[in-house]
């Protein structure tokens, strides 16, 4: 798929808005400024700006613990996402669901969580209301880590997605570790879309660090799905440059193996192909990483001076009722 000049660099320019915030994100964290955990997605920016580019508004995701990115990608303001983190009133769940649990309706996201596997069973579902409800060509995307293949849930959603054909898009984040756990070891296969084969499903392997190879493969597979082809395993190889959440003293694996991996990370690699095809220079570069970078310092000072909900709101939104949104 041959893409323009445009589309390469409002790719590039998703992928550093992602970095841009998690940045910010993990500096603020240190200063004691955003409460509880943070999870950064730094290094595996190239997954959710290439699969989510395919997407419609209406398309549905479900994500992580380590879900900024997934929300950026779909479109989320920053402004709201990082009043989120600060716990504030205005933030996408109304400072009550913070960076773990973090989602929009009207945005498709049906929800990061914390619970490892915890959003393929909601991918099952949301699949099954458009195949058997809804009848739309609406897809899913449900983004989950190589930990979480390793669950019940896993398993579980592959199999239900197989037997009704639901138009969902498994999609793993294979970064290494599933938390402090290095993946070779806890895996029983060298590659988690091999697994697809138990369910009968297509399963498929890309470089998640290769921008161009997550956009081209999702391309193809969004289509496919999108037309009834029936759900797909992506697995995208990546690493979890950051520890499992910020603070993480990652006392797991030496510093020479995140060193070197640094040198394959997504943007860089992004960057070098621009610059050699000509279409990226630095000017351009340092123009717009000091776009993002004025867009998220205003993100953290919009989160600083919002409120936080009062005390007798917190009863509040702990049960569904009509959304309002026609998902």
């Amino acid at each position: 798929m041959e893409l323009s000049k445009e589309k390469l660099i409002e790719l590039y320019e998703k992928m550093v808005l992602i970095r841009t915030f998690e940045m910010k994100a993990e500096e603020k964290f240190y200063n004691n400024e955003i409460p509880g955990f943070i999870h950064l997605y730094i290094g595996e920016e190239a997954i959710a700006s290439g699969i989510i580019d395919h997407l419609r508004k209406d398309d549905l995701i479900t994500s992580t613990h380590r879900g900024h990115g997934h929300m950026l990608a779909k479109g989320a303001d920053p402004k709201l996402m990082m009043a989120e983190l600060y716990g504030k009133k205005s933030g996408y769940c109304k400072g009550k669901g913070g960076s773990m649990h973090i989602m929009n309706f009207e945005l498709g996201v049906l929800g990061a969580n914390g619970e490892v596997a915890g959003g393929l069973p909601i991918a099952a579902g949301a699949g099954m209301a458009i195949k058997m409800i809804k009848k739309t060509d609406q897809v899913v995307v449900a983004f989950f880590g190589d930990g979480a293949s390793n669950r019940g849930a896993f398993h579980e959603a592959l199999n239900w997605a197989s037997i009704y054909q639901l138009p969902i898009i498994f999609v793993v984040e294979y970064n290494n570790y599933a938390s402090t756990v290095n993946s070779e070891y806890a895996t029983s296969v060298k590659n988690v879309a091999d697994r697809a084969k138990g369910y009968n499903v297509k399963g498929v392997t890309v470089d998640g660090n290769d921008l161009l190879a997550v956009h081209e493969a999702a391309g193809e597979i969004v289509k496919a799905v999108r037309e009834g082809s029936g759900p797909v395993l992506l697995e995208c190889k990546t690493y979890r440059l950051k520890g499992h959440f910020v603070g993480d003293p990652m006392n797991y694996r030496d510093d020479a193996e995140v060193e070197e991996k640094w040198k394959n990370e997504p943007i860089g690699r992004f960057e070098k192909y621009l610059k050699d095809n000509d279409y990226l220079d630095d000017e351009k570069k340092n123009e717009i990483w000091s776009k993002y970078t004025k867009i998220i310092e205003d993100s953290v000072e919009y989160a600083r001076n919002d409120e936080f909900p009062a005390a007798e709101e917190a009863l509040e939104d702990l049960f569904a009722d009509d959304t309002g949104y026609d998902y």
